[in-house]
């Protein structure tokens, strides 16, 4: 692991104006123990010789407050820089999946990535607050305290040259072996967190056919693991800080030990050998510390690996499109905003051809406004595929373009209004859910969705969990609520609907489709995937799958 990852400093700001704030305390606190072992030293000195020591206790007394305002300081900066760091990378992180599509994100472990934004950044804190301001510390104290101690003794100097280096080798040894105990543990939380995810998710089901208790067993198990991996890493932590210790306390002795001798042979001053002997312990402070706070900032450190794993992806993220080449060349959400205005105001047409997902048979279609284009076919022949291509949800061959622009290079919420065949629904208000995304919802908006989604609820009623509370139809309807929603605040853009009425009766489907109808009618681009045959009776077109010809 570097001192330092540059693409820290890339990716967040906070971290680029920390750095030279602790960069600035540094050389203040440096220039502050340099003052301060010497005007101990004239106070001891004088002391000895008679003269009267309050000035020089005058002046300890303000730079030892100084120095204890730097410290606080530098900890108050770094718990800011922490948080703004922290901000920052987390909204790196998400618009980089956005940019990366939902078909990147299927393929990752949400429930880990998760951990990584919330948990791992949230430990930034010791990497901020004590690692980087050591690190910085030791870049600027250490060789200048070396160095004054040579001005002043060259034979201590010597010997703090020589021995210095012994810590960073035997940290770097130790670091070795810390970061893959660390590495273990990290990887241990984040299995721990798919798993209870995934058990929360299906415990209904588990606790169906009786498997609950051995998933809670399994959970435990990956407690302990967890538990176990911690203790490692916390063993590492002391034998470093051990090592360290011992080290930086040896070669001190050896300075201290020269010292003495020469002072009593009267080799050397005593002002000399009192100030050297007060900046030694001074100069391997700064790397002792570096090695005790790089285990304390391991875990943080852990998570921003992943997340510019994360981030370094989307540099690769190219396309040669129209929409790409206007925002490289633009550059500012300004202009993209112009482009995004010049789309709308002219018609719209989903153009499919030769659409292949994996081994399933190539589509081809238009749909056009004012129009209702019916996908149908038999269980297992890539209706659903086929959407979460259009959606960006998974790769494709072919070609598949709206208004001309290949839509694996559109973001879908510019262009699409969707409803899955699973609700998806949230924890609060059935208008929160309807109106998910939207910075301002309108309420009238919200009721007018739901009634063209044959939804008779109210808005402010609270829905737990998941949408809990709810029937299945109930859910569903809140679903197709959200999409007539989305497509009514820009009706240019393509409304798809999977499956969105496999949960109603035969009345309310009845209702929805002639809410459909009505909506195609005004100018609306509909896309409905449904087996249900009274989806017919409302289509403008019929693309049949896994039908031969």
């Amino acid at each position: 692991m570097k001192p330092l990852d540059p693409r820290l400093l890339r990716y967040a700001t906070a971290a680029r104006r920390f750095v030279a704030a602790s960069a600035l305390i540094g050389v203040v606190q440096t220039a502050v123990t340099v003052a301060f072992a010497w005007v101990l030293t004239d106070a001891v000195t004088g002391a000895l010789d008679g003269r009267g020591a309050w000035p020089d206790v005058a002046w300890l007394l303000g730079l030892a407050l100084l120095r204890g305002l730097l410290i606080a300081a530098s900890d108050a900066a770094g718990t800011r820089a922490a948080a703004s760091t922290g901000s920052q990378l987390r909204s790196a992180l998400i618009t980089a999946v956005g940019k990366l599509g939902p078909g990147w994100l299927a393929q990752r472990n949400q429930a880990a990535l998760a951990v990584t934004a919330g948990h791992g950044l949230d430990a930034l804190d010791a990497y901020f607050a004590r690692y980087i301001p050591q690190l910085v510390l030791t870049a600027i104290a250490t060789p200048v305290l070396v160095a004054v101690m040579w001005w002043q003794d060259w034979l201590s100097g010597l010997t703090a040259l020589v021995t210095l280096p012994l810590i960073p080798l035997f940290l770097v040894l130790i670091g070795m072996a810390t970061r893959t105990v660390q590495t273990r543990q990290w990887n241990t939380l984040q299995t721990l967190a798919v798993r209870f995810a995934d058990t929360v998710q299906g415990l209904s089901t588990l606790r169906l056919f009786g498997r609950d208790r051995r998933a809670a067993d399994r959970i435990e198990q990956s407690a302990d693991d967890y538990r176990r991996e911690t203790m490692k890493v916390l063993r590492f932590s002391f034998l470093s800080g051990f090592a360290m210790e011992l080290l930086a306390s040896l070669a001190v002795a050896l300075i201290a030990v020269s010292i003495g001798f020469r002072l009593l042979a009267g080799d050397l001053p005593l002002e000399v050998g009192l100030f050297v002997l007060l900046l030694a312990p001074e100069a391997f402070l700064p790397i002792r510390q570096v090695g005790v706070q790089f285990h304390a900032a391991a875990e943080g450190v852990a998570a921003t690996e992943d997340v510019f794993e994360v981030l370094d992806e989307t540099g690769g993220v190219h396309s040669s499109s129209q929409l790409s080449a206007v925002r490289r060349a633009a550059g500012t959400a300004e202009l993209e905003r112009s482009f995004t205005e010049e789309l709308r105001t002219r018609g719209r047409s989903l153009v499919v051809d030769a659409l292949r997902v994996r081994d399933l048979p190539p589509v081809s279609f238009t749909a056009d406004p004012g129009t209702i284009t019916l996908i149908e076919g038999p269980s297992g022949v890539g209706k659903s595929s086929l959407l979460a291509a259009l959606r960006g949800a998974t790769a494709f061959g072919g070609a598949a373009t709206f208004d001309g622009i290949d839509v694996r290079e559109l973001s879908p919420a510019e262009w699409l209004a969707w409803a899955d065949q699973r609700p998806q629904l949230m924890r609060g208000t059935i208008a929160s859910n309807v109106a998910l995304g939207d910075p301002e919802p309108d309420a009238d908006g919200i009721r007018s969705a739901l009634a063209a989604a044959c939804a008779d609820l109210d808005p402010v009623l609270e829905l737990g969990v998941q949408g809990s509370g709810l029937s299945g139809g109930q859910a569903q309807r809140v679903a197709v609520a959200r999409a007539l929603y989305r497509h009514a605040a820009d009706p240019r853009r393509v409304l798809v609907l999977d499956e969105p009425s496999s949960a109603l009766d035969s009345v309310t489907e009845e209702r929805l489709w002639a809410s459909l109808r009505e909506r195609a009618d005004a100018g609306a681009t509909i896309l409905l995937v449904s087996h249900r045959r009274s989806a017919r009776e409302i289509a403008d077109h019929v693309v049949s799958l896994g039908v031969s010809a």
